[in-house]
């Protein structure tokens, strides 16, 4: 049985664009006890609605209460699960040992999932939380396939276990940081963290102020605390021989078009996996992830420390940005062969674009014939979310992205 494949959602346009493409469950927040607090998070409306929309087309949805609260952090808690029971979540991402004990005396029979931020690395971590009443521990990232291995091996069979295969990587174990609140008052270990790890430092003596000291030979700083991101889409048959049963995309805070293009390529080369190896397109999905916004992809943690080769040492914390979402398909028309556009971002008559689904690989577009909603000639659409046509010769479906190449 192939893993399930987990996706973030920040937001309810980018739960609807993870359900499009292909993920089994989504993971997402309300506007308190998520470990996203910079994102937009949901509403208790909007909750209700992104659950029923997973329900609809068949998905899970795993609600995210995974900070380390302090006191006040639980006033209310109680009465927040039993409204998260009622309109129908599938789970709960939980990190905090009393929480997990809120939940089984107030919720008892909700799914508990251990979050990352439990940090488990060892079998009998495992087992202790197995007997607490978890049903699923997201593994920490710091553990090798190997190691992996052996806890399953040794863990009850009904206990599953669930790991991060692509997305930022934090500098500190497993997300347990206190930089961000020391430096800024932002405590990263309740979401709302400041990502000092990205910023560029040099050395100041006490006593020569303005004198600044690059820790390494490079004159714009170092970043000796900033982490490449993960990709592991060439590594997923191992997950599933090692018996790891969800797979999970880090990202609530990115966009549409990065959930769009990550669910996407895992959900391929997942399904691919039933394929012979030769027959698989493994290299075209890892190309395709290289065109979302990205740092420079590693293995994290699965075939050892990576030391070095796990950090960016040398350059900023900037993402790599080769394509622009350009539009998001809203409807097809067979007969005329137009689709309806929302823009994303300025395209012009005349420019080349790439359109692809959840399925297959993209094909090109030239932008033609295109006309405002009313149906007059435009020669460019500059205006953000401007419903426009063009002309498309290959049928499309509502979700399918138009993007274009960054000069």
């Amino acid at each position: 049985m192939l893993p399930k494949l987990l996706a973030p959602a920040g937001n309810m346009d980018k739960l609807i664009m993870a359900v499009e493409y292909g993920a089994d469950e989504i993971y997402f927040a309300g506007k308190s006890m998520g470990m996203r607090a910079g994102g937009k998070n949901f509403s208790q409306k909007e909750l209700e609605e992104g659950i029923e929309y997973c329900h609809k087309h068949g998905r899970k949805s795993n609600i995210t209460v995974n900070i380390v609260p302090h006191n006040d952090d639980l006033i209310g808690i109680e009465e927040y699960l039993k409204y998260l029971q009622k309109i129908g979540a599938d789970a709960l991402i939980v990190a905090d040992p009393g929480l997990i004990d809120i939940v089984k005396q107030t919720v008892p029979d909700m799914r508990i999932h251990l979050s990352t931020q439990a940090n488990t690395t060892n079998y009998h971590t495992a087992n202790f939380w197995y007997r607490q009443g978890v049903n699923r521990i997201v593994l920490a990232r710091e553990l090798t396939f190997k190691e992996i291995e052996e806890i399953v091996k040794k863990s009850p069979k009904d206990l599953e276990f669930e790991t991060f295969v692509h997305g930022a990587m934090c500098i500190s174990y497993s997300g347990r940081c206190l930089l961000s609140s020391f430096m800024t008052g932002r405590f990263s270990n309740k979401g709302d963290c400041a990502q000092a790890c990205r910023w560029k430092y040099n050395i100041v003596e006490e006593k020569r102020p303005g004198e600044y000291y690059p820790i390494e030979e490079n004159d714009e700083g170092t970043f000796i605390m900033n982490s490449k991101d993960m990709c592991m889409v060439e590594h997923l048959d191992r997950f599933k021989e090692i018996g790891i049963k969800a797979l999970k995309i880090e990202g609530r805070n990115k966009s549409e078009y990065y959930t769009a293009i990550a669910v996407r390529s895992y959900r391929n080369a997942l399904d691919e996996l039933e394929k012979p190896r030769e027959e698989r397109n493994t290299v075209y999905w890892k190309e395709e992830l290289e065109k979302s916004s990205h740092r420079d992809f590693s293995y994290g943690f699965f075939f050892g420390n990576p030391y070095k080769d796990g950090q960016l040492y040398n350059t900023s914390s900037s993402y790599i940005r080769t394509y622009d979402v350009v539009g998001i398909i809203r409807s097809y028309d067979k007969g005329t062969k137009t689709a309806l556009i929302e823009q994303r971002n300025k395209f012009s008559e005349g420019d080349l674009l790439e359109c692809f689904g959840p399925k297959g690989r993209h094909f090109e577009v030239i932008a033609k014939n295109m006309q405002d909603e009313a149906g007059n000639k435009i020669d460019s659409a500059p205006h953000p979310q401007q419903m426009i046509k063009i002309e498309m010769n290959e049928e499309v479906e509502p979700y399918f992205i138009l993007r274009k190449k960054v000069d």
